[in-house]
């Protein structure tokens, strides 16, 4: 039976899953609601109104308009999706654009990211406060740059004594929205908000950066992470600002949706699955096989489902596709990234044939069929604040191995000599990221590969480990409720 809420927290974001994504962060945007209400938390998310966002809510009403939103009309819209309120704001001038969230159709950002975001921000502040047509929430909470003004609104413009709590959550802090200082006299904040104390941030405004300063407390998506930030290699230049405030700090480990990732029920399997049938799997790697031109055999087969980026260790990943291959493995891969990157994996492709299939883009379905039917899935990321696709390895048997970094190394048991011998082990971890560490990690799991009854242990201990939402919808309704008291 679920509590009677008795907490109220605004969930703000540039994006959410179903409906609208580019990584990870909309996925857990998605889940939080329904992660927190069995703890008494009422969650309303608030996004931007791209179109995508306004077609799929159809029955909507106007809460507040504003004439001039930082210089455009706007409006805040309330609706339900999936049975849970949606606030959006509804400013055209800002959303109502062809091509991505940030980026336009030929892949650059958009010219007025910086005033979109602050707008959203600003309006977040507004519906958190009770200023825009909704009643007051106890909690904002704000994810990511796109989301970071808004604790700074919060504090100067809101009386503190009917100010909500705020948090900030740093999904990856490598995207910190930096601009230059002529863009504060747009922000419409006062000039005390103008100091490294505020929103200054080496000469210029520090969105990330305001949110991590003014905000009540500071999340990460996980532990190791939230130890990382701590240091110059993982801080991005804010890793002062993170050590000054670690009282504030804590990790909380994303969970996955383990309705829509259940092998025993996911429709975009070829043959679903339990930890009791494994053997299904092979139905799988067989669609897998032809959906990618892949020769049809028994060996291991590895996929990566991912951006094609420099974080995510792809360069060093062409430079071991060669030692895959030498060693009986083929490779399946799904993403879209850095064009220089994708040139190097076709050219990998293009040597390999029946041993390496590429397809550049994103396709959901795909990627559920490549984790149920794939045998491990390399995750090689030079940081990873928590990672959702090892966690979608882990519960369809998809054997991880990833770098020890981040959510990735809090998340997967690497299978040395005592987690094999107990049972534990979970995956492959391995260090650094680099041509020696990789091709031995892949080596390891292909000599494991071949021993059936430890890759069975493996998959099985992945596939019970509990990466749902309980936990850490738990932990959030207990941040936002100890915050609360505080106030």
């Amino acid at each position: 039976m679920i509590p009677v809420s008795d907490l109220s927290v605004l969930s703000v974001a540039s994006e959410c899953w179903p409906l609208v994504k580019t990584g990870g962060l909309a996925d857990v945007v998605g889940a939080l609601p329904a992660a927190v209400a069995p703890h008494g938390v009422a969650m309303t998310r608030f996004l931007p109104g791209y179109p995508a966002v306004l077609r799929a809510l159809p029955r909507k009403r106007t809460l507040f308009r504003y004439d001039s939103l930082l210089g455009a009309p706007a409006r805040i819209i309330a609706a339900k999706h999936d049975e849970r309120p949606i606030l959006v704001l509804d400013a055209p001038a800002y959303f109502d654009r062809d091509g991505g969230p940030y980026a336009d159709p030929m892949g650059r950002d958009w010219f007025d990211n910086g005033l979109r975001f602050a707008a959203f921000a600003k309006a977040a502040a507004d519906v958190a406060a009770g200023r825009a047509g909704a009643k007051r929430f106890d909690v904002l909470h704000a994810h990511d740059w796109q989301s970071g003004l808004a604790p700074a609104y919060l504090t100067y413009t809101v009386d503190e004594a009917v100010r909500p709590v705020s948090v900030m959550t740093i999904h990856n802090m490598a995207f910190q929205g930096f601009f230059a200082a002529d863009f504060f006299g747009r922000l419409e904040l006062p000039r005390t908000a103008w100091s490294i104390e505020g929103v200054e941030y080496h000469g210029g405004v520090g969105m990330l950066k305001a949110g991590v300063k003014l905000a009540d407390a500071i999340t990460t998506v996980s532990p190791g992470y939230a130890e990382e930030i701590k240091k110059p290699q993982f801080g991005m230049g804010l890793e002062g600002l993170i050590l000054g405030r670690q009282d504030r700090l804590s990790g909380i480990v994303n969970g996955i949706d383990t309705q829509a990732w259940n092998p025993a029920t996911d429709q975009a399997l070829a043959a679903p699955f339990t930890a009791g049938t494994l053997e299904a799997r092979t139905t799988n790697k067989r669609a897998v096989e032809a959906a990618f031109g892949l020769a049809e055999e028994d060996g291991p087969l590895f996929t990566v489902i991912t951006r094609l980026t420099w974080q995510k260790g792809m360069d060093v990943l062409i430079e071991v596709i060669d030692h895959l291959v030498g060693l009986g493995g083929r490779l399946a891969l799904l993403g879209t990234g850095d064009a220089a990157i994708e040139a190097g994996l076709h050219a990998a492709a293009a040597r390999h044939p029946g041993r390496v299939g590429i397809r550049i883009g994103y396709d959901e379905a795909l990627a559920h069929l490549l984790q149920g039917g794939a045998d491990a899935i390399l995750v090689p990321s030079r940081f990873e604040p928590c990672g959702l696709t090892q966690l979608y390895g882990l519960a369809y048997g998809c054997v991880p191995v990833v770098a020890r970094t981040g959510g990735l190394g809090d998340t997967v048991i690497d299978a040395n000599v005592a987690a094999l011998a107990s049972g534990a082990a979970t995956g492959v971890q391995f260090s650094p990221v680099s041509y020696e560490g990789l091709s031995d990690a892949i080596s390891r799991t292909i000599r494991l590969f071949h021993d059936p009854a430890k890759w069975r242990s493996i998959q099985r201990a992945g596939m019970a480990a509990d990466f749902s939402w309980a936990q850490s919808g738990s932990d959030y309704a207990a941040l936002y409720r100890r915050l609360k008291e505080r106030s």
